[in-house]
Parts: C-alpha cells; structure tokens; sequence
C-alpha cells in the first residue's frame, strides 16, 4: 500500500476523449488519486505530451474528432522522449477489431465500454506500478553499468601498473627507464594511427588493437633480466660470445611471456603482441637480424613497429660512450636505414609522424 500510494502521489494521468460527459466523468474518477491533465482532440494530446513534465500514463479514446485511437498511438510512440509513456486505449464494442492493432502499435492495455470504475482504477493503477518497476529496472542495470565500467577501469589501471613494474624491473640497472618506456610506447602507437591509413594494414590496426600494442610496447625488452649485468652494463664493445649472450633477451622474453600464457589457460591479442615484441623486435628488414634472421614480412608487424621506436628512442638517448643525437640526426639516420634496418612503410608512418615523435619525447623527458 505504501508503494501504491507512493506511485499515485507523483503520477499524472493524461485523459484525451472527445466527449465532454465522459472527461467529466473521468476527471472525477481519477482525480482523489493522481494530478489529471484533459485533451479532446488528438493534436490537444500531442500537445500536452510535448511539454515537461510529461504524464506517467494516458488514458485514450479511439474515437476522436482529428485521427483515431490508433493513429495517435503511433504518434505518441514515434516520439523517444514518450514512448516509453503506458497507454491504455478504450475501445467501444463496435471497435474491438482495434485491439490486435492497438497492442501491435504499442498500448499497455485496452478497456472495453462501458467502463467499469473499479477496473479501469485497477488497471491504471497496474501499469503505473509496471512503470514505476521498469524505471527501477532501468536505473538498477545503470548502476550496475556504471559499477563495471569503473572496476573494469580499475582493472585496467593494475593491468597497465604491473605491465610497467615488470617491465622496468628488467631494466632497472638504467634510470631512464620509465621515460623510455613511455616513449617507445607513444612512438609505436604513434607510427600505427598513421599506417593503418593504408589499405594493407587497416584490418589489423583497429582501435583496439592499437591500444593493444601500446600496453604490449614496454614489454620489449623484459628478457633482459635473463642477462648478467656484466655483459649488460659493459661499457666497450661485447666479444662474440657476449654478444651471442645479449641476444638471448629476446628469447628469454618469449619464454617469459609464454610462460603468462600457459598459466592462464591460454594466450590473448595482447599475449600475442607481447610476444611478438619481445622475440623479434631486433629483427631486421633485410634478413640480417636476430634471434631467427626473419626477413621483411615475415617479422611480424608489431615487431618491426617497435624495432623503429626502439632505435630512434635509443639514438636520442645519452650513453656512456656517446651524447645523445638530435631529433633531426635521429630521423635521418632512420630515413638511411629505410629497406634494410626497417621496414620502408614503417619508416613513411614515422616520417610522416615525426613532429608527434619531437613533441612526445619533449613531453615525457620534462616530468
């Protein structure tokens, strides 16, 4: 009863009839329990229902002097901001072939003439209580909207933290690392927006999995926590068999991310770009990389995307043997490196990107 009185205390019956005897008749029968609002034409309805607030439910006649019963359903419910408004249609015997319509186009509920006070006021007061539920429905599956976008939110933030954590510990000997992971992160994504532009890499540069690749980036060189700091921390030029040590990173990255893999029940897009990232990105366009010596397609395209961050974000780097080149040094030498380092459609994205690349790392080196 508190429900129901609740729900009466706030409703508005909109009554749209013709006849002045029966809106009378009407207005009193609803009046001691919900705000009443009188239409006697169909385009006096769609006025009323125009305006704010609008009614919780009409009450209609079919017979009405501008269109029918009908008609004026298919109005009110070609409007979005009413449609979701019930409708109850009173039909006289001779209309009731109206009825399987009526409902096809969108009312709640048809009353039959004469009307019997106790069931129209039992039936209004049904679809009011309908209303009152969905609406509770409605906000309800928002809430619970809203809770899972924020703990997916949430999920995603941890996700992007540990991606970060893991990857910096690989390479924690440099205190640099954070901005390169950064950076190297911006420029894949960076290169990707521009190539997807052409026909070739459209259907895998998607959205999705451009931010895919951007979370997979940092990730390139976590094998290296499988290499001794002498080796990697040797300020000279590594003999071969340290050299042959160096490159094991990439496997040992592989290893580490089919490791995730496997203890997951199986591997991701993501999994899959961070695999890709940290076995091949020292590949090489022309053959002459490592670890498999793969050649142009064959290494695959987020390897070959990280392969050009990775060695533009190292040339603009200081290093103990070296200061760090310019920006216009940087583009160069990877203009030269078009066609056997990299990739040429990877180096036209970059090329065409490179202010983005100058603005990114400007950014990033002033945290």
């Amino acid at each position: 009863m508190e429900m129901n009185a609740e729900i009466n205390a706030r409703s508005t019956i909109l009554i749209v009839n013709a006849s002045a005897d029966q809106l009378v008749w009407l207005d009193q029968l609803l009046q001691e329990r919900y705000h009443v609002k009188l239409a006697r034409s169909g385009a006096d309805a769609l006025r009323i229902l125009a305006q704010a607030p609008r009614p919780d439910l009409v009450l209609l006649d079919a017979a009405l002097p501008d269109m029918d019963g009908v008609a004026l359903l298919r109005e009110i419910k070609s409007d979005f901001l009413a449609a979701a408004i019930p409708l109850l249609l009173v039909l006289a015997g001779a209309e009731t072939a109206y009825v399987g319509e009526a409902l096809a186009v969108g009312a709640a509920d048809v009353v039959q003439q004469p009307v019997v006070a106790a069931t129209l006021l039992a039936r209004v007061d049904t679809q009011l209580q309908l209303s009152a539920a969905r609406a509770m429905l409605q906000d309800q599956h928002r809430h619970f909207e809203h809770l899972i976008a924020e703990r997916t939110r949430d999920a995603a933030r941890m996700q992007d933290a540990t991606i970060m954590a893991m990857a910096a510990l690989a390479e924690s000997r440099d205190p640099d690392i954070g901005r390169h992971l950064r950076r190297t992160q911006h420029f894949v994504a960076a290169m990707a927006r521009q190539l997807r532009f052409k026909a070739a890499y459209t259907v895998e540069l998607t959205n999705e999995n451009i931010a895919l690749l951007f979370k997979a980036a940092p990730l390139h060189d976590i094998g290296k926590v499988g290499v001794a700091d002498a080796i990697l921390l040797k300020p000279g030029k590594l003999t071969d068999d340290e050299f042959k040590q160096m490159t094991l990173h990439t496997v040992h990255g592989r290893d580490a991310i089919d490791g995730v893999a496997r203890s997951v029940g199986g591997s991701s897009q993501f999994l899959r770009y961070a695999r890709e990232i940290t076995y091949s990105h020292q590949e090489k366009w022309d053959g002459s990389g490592y670890p498999q010596g793969l050649k142009e397609q064959a290494i695959p395209l987020s390897a070959r995307l990280m392969a050009v961050a990775d060695v533009y974000d190292a040339l603009i780097s200081e290093r103990a043997y070296r200061p760090a080149f310019t920006h216009e040094t940087a583009v160069e030498l990877i203009r030269q490196g078009r066609g056997e380092h990299f990739d040429p459609d990877v180096v036209d994205a970059m090329l065409t990107v490179e202010e983005q690349f100058r603005d990114i790392a400007a950014e990033i080196n002033g945290q």
